[in-house]
Order: C-alpha cells, then sequence, then structure tokens
C-alpha cells in the first residue's frame, strides 16, 4: 500500500496544484482502513490539503478534491475540520487509522493527528446514530422488499418511521408525546391492503419545525420505496455487508461516546465481523446483535464524559497554526 502513490491513476496527488506539497495526511479509507476488507475490496484514499495563501486571505475558493476513478476525496483542511467537528464519521475516521495505513503524514498532519480529540463531542450521538439507522434501514427496506407481503412490509416501514420519530422527539420544539399518532389501518389505494396514516394534534406549532418533521418521516418512505422499485435484488453478500458496517458503525460510535477517542482500525472485532460479512450469522442473529450495540451506544451517549460540542476556539487555533506554517513556507 505505501507504493499505492506511485502508481499512474494516483499522479494527480503531486501534479494538482492544490495538492502536491499541500497534502498534510493521506490514508486509506472504507474497509481497508476498518481491517474488514477482502480479496477484491476497492481501494478508498481519503486526506487534507492547505488551502494556498489566495485561497485563505485572496479571492480564490477551494474546497476538496475527488477523483471517482481511484474514489480519493482530498478535503481542504478548513472544510475538514468543519466536519470533524460535526463527528462526520467518514471525515473523523482519517484521524483514527492505524500508523501503517497512512500513505502522507507529515508534521502538520501529524499533529492534527494527535489533536483528534478535540474534535470529539456529544455530537457523535446524532452522526454515528443517524449513519447507523440509515444502514439498519437499508438493510431492512432490502429484506422487506424481497421476502415481506405488502401488509407485512407496510408494519416494517412504520416501524421505521416510529424509530426516525423517537430522535425527531429531542430535536424540534415541545415535541411532546402523542402529538403524532401513527397507525396502520385498511387502504383504498391501488395495490395495497394496508397503509400508514397518521392523526396529528398541533397548536401554535412553528411551521418551519414541522416542515422538518414531515421531511424525515417521508425520507423514510421515499427511500423505502426507492429500493423497492429497483428490478435488481440485493445478493445476500451485500446484505451482510450492509450489516457488517451498520455493527461497525455503532461499536466506533460507542466508542467516541465514551471518551475513548476515535478508533477506525477495528481489531478487537475484526473476527466477528469478517463472520458477519461472510454470512455466518442470520439475519435474526445480526438483529438482536443490533439491539445490543444500540443499547451499549444509547447507554454510552446518555452517559458521555465528552462536552456536547468541540472547543471552537482551540481548533481555530490549530488550523490557525497549520495554515499560517504554510503561509511562511510560501512567501520564503
Amino acid at each position: 500500500m505505501k507504493e499505492l502513490l506511485k502508481q499512474p491513476e494516483y499522479e494527480f496527488v503531486q501534479s494538482d496544484p492544490h495538492l502536491g506539497k499541500n497534502v498534510i495526511l493521506l490514508t486509506l479509507s472504507g474497509s481497508h482502513s476498518y481491517g474488514t476488507n477482502i480479496a477484491g475490496s476497492d481501494i478508498d484514499v481519503r486526506g487534507i490539503t492547505v488551502e494556498s495563501s489566495s485561497d485563505l486571505i485572496g479571492l480564490t475558493h477551494y474546497e476538496q478534491y475527488q477523483d471517482a476513478k481511484t474514489d480519493t476525496v482530498i478535503y481542504t483542511l478548513r472544510k475538514g475540520a468543519q466536519l470533524m467537528m460535526n463527528c462526520n464519521p467518514n471525515v473523523i475516521e482519517m484521524l483514527g487509522a492505524r500508523e501503517d495505513q497512512y500513505l502522507v503524514l507529515n508534521e502538520a498532519g501529524r499533529l492534527l493527528r494527535d489533536s483528534a480529540d478535540l474534535f470529539l463531542s456529544r455530537k457523535a450521538k446524532h452522526t454515528f446514530g443517524s449513519y447507523a439507522t440509515a444502514q439498519l434501514r437499508r438493510l431492512q427496506n432490502a429484506l422487506a422488499r424481497d421476502h415481506y407481503p405488502q401488509p407485512q412490509k407496510e408494519a416494517h416501514i412504520l416501524g421505521s418511521v416510529q424509530k426516525q420519530m423517537a430522535g425527531i422527539e429531542e430535536r424540534y420544539t415541545d415535541f411532546g408525546l402523542g402529538r403524532f399518532n401513527l397507525y396502520i389501518d385498511k387502504s383504498e389505494r391501488e395495490g395495497f391492503e394496508t397503509e400508514i396514516f397518521m392523526d396529528i394534534v398541533l397548536n401554535h406549532y412553528p411551521i418551519r419545525d414541522f416542515k422538518n418533521i414531515y421531511s424525515e418521516m417521508h425520507n423514510v418512505v421515499s427511500d423505502y420505496e426507492k429500493i423497492s422499485h429497483r428490478n435488481k435484488k440485493k445478493t445476500e453478500g451485500a446484505l451482510c455487508k450492509h450489516a457488517m458496517h451498520l455493527i461497525r458503525l455503532l461499536i466506533t460510535g460507542t466508542d467516541v461516546l465514551r471518551g475513548n477517542g476515535i478508533i477506525t482500525y477495528r481489531e478487537k472485532e475484526h473476527d466477528l465481523l469478517m463472520d458477519i460479512r461472510n454470512g455466518v450469522y442470520s439475519f435474526d442473529e445480526i438483529f438482536a446483535m443490533v439491539d445490543h450495540y444500540e443499547e451499549e451506544f444509547k447507554y454510552a451517549a446518555d452517559h458521555s464524559p465528552l462536552p456536547e460540542k468541540p472547543d471552537f476556539n482551540k481548533i481555530n487555533d490549530l488550523v490557525m497554526e497549520i495554515n499560517r506554517s504554510y503561509i511562511n513556507d510560501e512567501n520564503q
């Protein structure tokens, strides 16, 4: 892997004017970074580059470089830092890779990586939790689409919406229980035996909050319908891969919330994750695991020693320190 950047398809890392010597951190991502890769697994690369002085104090603007052929995404330091401050799992994991997984890690990159704890906060409850919920919904939707009769599919969708509503209650104005009553009843819609209905009791309620609540519920139903209208069924291998990533997200997020830092390579859980990926467990067993790890995740979130949000001033000082060193080098 250390020879990866010498391959012709990665020539852009050196030739692009926004990259080259400005890249401070470049690492394997995806299954190779988690330790869950198999023969033929795609190689994903993620990284951080420092903007030029023109981008920082002039009129030019630059946020990221993306190369679809090699599945490489390199964020500018400012954009990357903002995503890390929000505990974005796909970005924060760059700071928790194993030493031998870094393709580039110079002094500034090492300073950023060694400051990983600055970016961790209880925001991980929502980011890792949302990513895991989306992964669970994709898995359940695929199984429901391929195996359930319509009334059972509708019951599954209702369960997904209700799970989403549990999180909605924490995010919007005065969202008391009983204001939204969701239930299944007989349907007159063509092709439906039953469907989901709702009764709403709201008085003097902010319309923007209501719009967002409805949008989140609608997205759950819409995501399912997008999947159910595809002709190609998910293979069992693809479903097992979804399940593996779901469990991994919950375990990694739990570590973060417990104050253990960001641990991208899951050495301790490697055998479990690979067994899930390889189909050793039934989906009933997998969903039982999900229930277990969701409970651990929720407990860690409720008792987390992390701050509610990261210290903006300390992160700002870190970004300024790295950017200042590069601007000074440009001017020498």
